[in-house]
């Protein structure tokens, strides 16, 4: 399984509430959620991004609240893969439990820079910056979670096993 897009990045210790504002928290339709991703750091992110796009950024990305609306809008968003030197915990859990594929990858996460084509190969673990062609070495999927990424979350992947 892989993905590839353009590279949105951003800087350290971005919030769940830099990720979607609470003051959107209240709208239970995940496009409209996305329509607001980003706009408190970024105002021009809801019009640059286009499906397939990738996040990069910097050390504990996802901070903050344990809400799961912050993955849900990123992924919403039309990003496919975060990649991060850190990643919060709790924000880790949500974005795998609803289907966005994240990666830990420090040197990565330092050399990617905004606008970059970037490829991941979530079974190898292997980041190709194309643009600079430039190869990195994140942590492969297993297999259980590849499928949970293909079956656009965990519920959806423990109902497929019935």
């Amino acid at each position: 399984m892989k993905v590839c897009g353009k590279v949105h990045k951003y800087g350290d210790n971005v919030d769940t509430d830099v990720i979607i504002p609470a003051r959107y928290l209240n709208n239970p339709d995940h496009k409209a959620l996305a329509e607001h991703c980003m706009e408190d750091i970024d105002t021009e992110f809801v019009k640059k991004v286009k499906e397939g796009d990738i996040m990069v950024a910097e050390s504990n990305f996802g901070c903050g609240s344990s809400r799961e609306h912050a993955p849900i809008a990123i992924k919403a968003s039309g990003i496919s893969c975060v990649i991060a030197k850190t990643f919060a915990r709790i924000f880790y859990r949500n974005a795998i439990n609803i289907g966005l594929p994240i990666i830990e990858c420090p040197e990565a996460a330092q050399s990617i820079e905004a606008g970059d084509e970037v490829e991941i190969d979530f079974e190898t673990g292997i980041i190709t910056d194309k643009t600079k062609g430039e190869t990195y070495q994140g942590t492969a999927f297993p297999e259980f979670l590849i499928n949970i990424i293909n079956s656009n979350g965990l519920l959806n992947s423990l109902k497929n096993e019935q």
